[in-house]
Parts: C-alpha cells; structure tokens; sequence
C-alpha cells in the first residue's frame, strides 16, 4: 500500500489517520505495520464502503479537502471501495538496530544466523561474500555489485534484503552501505576494508536514482547541505522532479530544517 510523502507526514503528525483505495480484494489487515520513511505505519481497520457514503469528515481525515475530491480520486479505478484506519506506529525498529553496535556475544549470534541462511541457499554460501563486496563499494548500483559476483540484479537485491532484516545493512535509491553494526560484525571476523569517513550528516529520503544522481553531481551529500539551498535552483536540476521535492521538504522540516524559495 503506497503512500505519498505528505499523507505519510500528516500520519505522523496526527493530521491523518483514513485512507481510500479501490481493490478487487484488501490488500492489507488489520495489524499490518508498513515500514516507511516516517517509521511504521499500521493497519487500524479495513472496511468495504460504498464510494457516495464517504463524508466530509472522512475525507478530511484522508488529506482531502471535500468528499467531493477524494471520490473524484477513485473515480476510473476498478474495484470496492475500503476505507483503511491508519496510525503512525513509532521508528522502524531496524533504524535503532542498525547503528547499535553488537557486544562479543550478539556478534556471534548474528554470525549464527548468517551461517544459517548461507547453509539455506541454494547457490552456496553468500553473506560474507555479501557484506564484504558492499563495505568495499558503497553507494554502487545494485547490478553493477550483482555483475562482480556473477549473479543476477533481483537475486542479489533479495539477499540484502535478508541482511537488512538483520540491521547490517542500509538501502538507498542508489546501493547500500553497511551500517555501524554491520561493519561491526564483519570486523569481528577480522575482515576489514579500509573505510572512508562516515557521511557528517543525514542522508536524503528516498527521492529515486535520478534525483540522487542530480544532487550529487550538483555538490550535495548530506540534507543538511541542501539547508538553504534554493527551491527553484533543485527543481532545474534533470531528474529532480515534484515527487522527489516533496519527499525533501518533509525531510528537511522533521529536521528544523527548509529550503530557500
């Protein structure tokens, strides 16, 4: 279930709390807790409601300004109308666990589970070949990392899913970089690359690979080198886009800071 960065924003301030989607089938219950660049977000309720029942209130609830609006939103899409209760449900817990450096004893019973999925693979052992390969190239496109390793781009991306789960490593919209507990782990092994200085602030939202590669290229590295930073001058930029604005904005006032117009 896919939310806009402002909905998502207005749920963690409380603003927000309903949302209207047309499914041939829920695609959510309640209880599901979707991670997001907000922390988690759950499902409070899913009911089925006819489209000319939604109310002023509701939509209001919903980020709408009018019933009207919001039924204009559904209008042409196939399927029931589910009205969906949503609360925002504190940090992602992995962002706590990824920089928590791991005792003597927590490293090796990480290592355990490495040992446990390579055992589970089908293709042999993968993890410090893995982790190895992302501590050497940070920020390097996913089927550029896959080609060095042989394997193909989704089999690759769904292993380091598997060591995201674990806190050991962290996704942008271009590559990962292990987190301060995974190279903590792989350090543990006695395995170190020679790092570069950790990154002196915070990293963008997810704003998609062109707009990385725009920022980029334009000098940017952290969100609070865009602090200031003029509006118009980002949007100039090719592959900087409404979306990927929008997403920067939230992200720049959760953190006191705003871009210049």
């Amino acid at each position: 279930m896919l939310l806009r960065p402002a909905v998502l924003a207005a749920i963690e301030r409380g603003e927000v709390d309903l949302a209207f989607r047309r499914w041939d089938r829920p695609r959510v219950v309640v209880g599901t807790r979707m991670q997001t660049g907000v922390g988690l977000v759950e499902v409070t309720a899913v009911d089925r409601v006819a489209a000319s029942r939604i109310t002023a209130a509701e939509a209001h609830r919903a980020g709408a300004a009018t019933a009207a609006e919001l039924r204009a939103l559904l209008t042409g899409r196939t399927g029931d109308v589910y009205r969906v209760g949503l609360r925002h449900a504190g940090p992602d817990p992995r962002d706590a666990l990824r920089v928590t450096v791991p005792t003597a004893e927590e490293a090796r019973a990480v290592r355990a589970r490495l040992d446990r999925l390579d055992r589970a693979s089908s293709t042999g052992p993968w993890t410090q070949q893995t982790l190895e390969l992302i501590d050497r190239h940070p920020t390097v496109r996913a089927p550029d990392l896959a080609a060095v390793v042989g394997r193909p781009t989704a089999d690759f991306k769904r292993d380091v899913r598997k060591l995201k789960e674990l806190g050991l490593t962290e996704s942008f919209d271009i590559g990962y970089r292990l987190s301060p507990r995974g190279q903590a782990v792989l350090d543990a092994d006695g395995v170190r690359c020679e790092r570069g200085p950790a990154l002196a602030g915070s990293p963008w939202p997810r704003i998609g690979a062109p707009a990385t590669r725009a920022l980029r290229a334009a000098g940017y590295a952290t969100l609070e080198d865009l602090d200031g930073a003029g509006e118009r001058a980002l949007a100039a930029l090719h592959g900087v886009g409404p979306l990927a604005l929008d997403r920067l904005r939230e992200a720049l006032a959760r953190a006191g800071l705003r871009l210049a117009p």
